[in-house]
């Protein structure tokens, strides 16, 4: 059986919001299983939903840029916050975000396109600015979206500077409307998304395994329930979902009376033309990066010059 560790109770307690015995408790079930702990909780009422993840386990910047049709998101990650407001930094992801435009979505082409102003590659510049600043530095990510007519809008969120920031998110709308109010719309959108967080578009596209795993969740909360009436909660536990996941079912944030499928439709009116969301991105610094516990520790020791 796996150790229950007090850092694993914190750390499920912090994500869940639920006491630290029922934690441990629920750890002990699943066998020290995180994502497991959390449906154990959910299923036994303790827990609504497992709380969003505000730590982030890495430094440096998301950067976005766009072109008119076409729009881009990297994430260039430094070990430190003090390097991710240095200005030679901030240039360098500058640059990086505007040639990602045309690296269709791949980190591995744009790491190979030719920095701005140098003969370098953009993994040697960046390698040379590891030596040059003296922190490890990455590109670790892109992402782009495009559309034949219409526009892709970009929003910054604790922004460190233009263009960059801690997270970015790229909206594609398709439509022959004015692009002024497109462009202005999507920005409204973008910031809807990076306050959200939205799973997917719609119920339709979000991951099988998440759905099943909604589903798993709803039976076991409600085990010995008839089969007919089992279906009709699992059903209206799904729309529930949807209303807090899927990104058209969503309260629009500017407008509480009605949803982000609705806002679309009434841009797409005042633009003069239908209006459609082809997609859209949300990229948050260090996402799915561990940071260890000992890193800010590290940090302090290095800038003190003990390490």
């Amino acid at each position: 059986m796996a150790e229950i560790t007090a850092a694993l109770v914190r750390d499920l307690r912090e994500k869940t919001g639920v006491g630290m015995m029922d934690c441990k408790a629920a750890l002990a079930a699943t066998n020290g299983d995180m994502e497991a702990a959390v449906d154990w909780l959910r299923a036994k009422g303790l827990a609504k939903a497992a709380k969003k993840s505000t730590r982030v386990a890495a430094e440096g910047l998301v950067g976005v840029a766009t072109r008119g049709t076409t729009g881009a998101l990297v994430e260039v990650n430094s070990e430190t916050d003090f390097v991710a407001r240095n200005e030679k930094f901030q240039a360098m992801v500058a640059e990086i975000s505007k040639l990602a435009v045309d690296a269709e979505g791949s980190t591995e082409k744009l790491k190979t396109m030719k920095f701005p102003g140098t003969s370098h590659d953009v993994a040697a510049y960046v390698a040379e600015m590891v030596a040059t600043i003296g922190e490890n530095m990455t590109v670790r990510r892109t992402s782009s979206l495009s559309v034949k007519d219409g526009m892709v809008s970009s929003y910054v969120h604790n922004q460190a500077a233009p263009g960059m920031g801690k997270i970015g998110v790229l909206v594609a709308l398709e439509g022959t409307g004015n692009k002024d109010e497109l462009g202005s719309f999507g920005r409204m959108l973008a910031m809807h998304i990076a306050a959200t967080n939205p799973v997917s578009l719609d119920l339709a596209s979000v991951p099988h395994d998440v759905l099943e795993r909604e589903k798993a969740i709803l039976e076991e909360k409600n085990a010995g329930k008839p089969a007919n009436v089992m279906e009709k909660i699992i059903a209206s536990g799904l729309k529930s979902y949807a209303k807090e996941n899927c990104l058209l079912e969503q309260a629009y944030v500017h407008d509480g009376s009605k949803t982000v499928a609705q806002a679309i439709a009434e841009a797409g009116n005042k633009s003069g033309a239908a209006l459609s969301l082809k997609g859209f991105v949300r990229m948050q610094l260090g996402e799915g990066i561990e940071k260890g516990a000992d890193d800010f520790a590290a940090e302090v020791a290095k800038m003190s010059g003990q390490a």
